[in-house]
């Protein structure tokens, strides 16, 4: 599963990797994202434009009666976001990236865990295939994600069984916009990765 990530890029480098029209100039350089902390996502906006958001990590589904829920969903696997209640929704209509450019996951040794940080080879920003929702409470708005997860590749499999979704970025209109199904869940290249 993926628990932390790190974005430490330039916001001019992610504009051209997003394509998108956004001012964040004092984009603070994060090595230890986490849980319930807000992320940078990018998603598209009514017009159907790319738009930069910070969202909530840790999906709170628009039908939930309090945000303690929000624990459990900060990361959906691949196979069950389209029937799952809480991610059933959010695949059909609402979708993001999810900016990052390396993640963690620790491995248990004799000594404890041990932290190893995933990058791609060579290191720079790419996306997590993400989905967002809008909850509504008492006046109260929280708009949140969460990461999808797939099944581990060779890189990773003697760490954990799982690993974020990262998405090519001659996928992100047909993620955003919907288009695609679960066939861009699938793990990440190997040897496109280093660790």
């Amino acid at each position: 599963m993926c628990g932390r990530f790190t974005l430490h890029m330039p916001w001019s480098e992610l504009v051209r990797l997003y394509r998108v029209h956004d001012d964040r100039r004092n984009l603070r350089p994060r090595y230890n994202i986490a849980p319930t902390q807000d992320v940078l996502a990018v998603r598209l906006n009514p017009a159907g434009e790319r738009e930069a958001v910070d969202l909530r990590w840790g999906l709170l589904p628009f039908w939930a009666k309090d945000e303690k829920i929000s624990y459990s969903t900060i990361n959906a696997r691949a196979e069950a976001v389209a029937s799952k209640p809480a991610f059933r929704e959010a695949f059909k209509k609402r979708r993001c990236l999810i900016a990052a450019d390396g993640y963690f996951e620790w491995k248990a040794e004799a000594s404890g865990k041990q932290p190893y940080r995933v990058t791609l080879d060579p290191e720079q920003p790419f996306s997590f295939a993400g989905l967002w929702e809008r909850w509504e409470r008492d006046a109260r708005i929280v708009e949140s994600c969460t990461i999808i997860v797939t099944e581990a590749n060779e890189l990773s499999r003697d760490i954990h069984d799982r690993i974020p979704v990262i998405l090519d970025p001659a996928d992100y209109d047909a993620w955003l916009d919907s288009s695609a199904g679960k066939e861009l869940l699938r793990p990440y290249p190997s040897e496109r990765m280093t660790r």
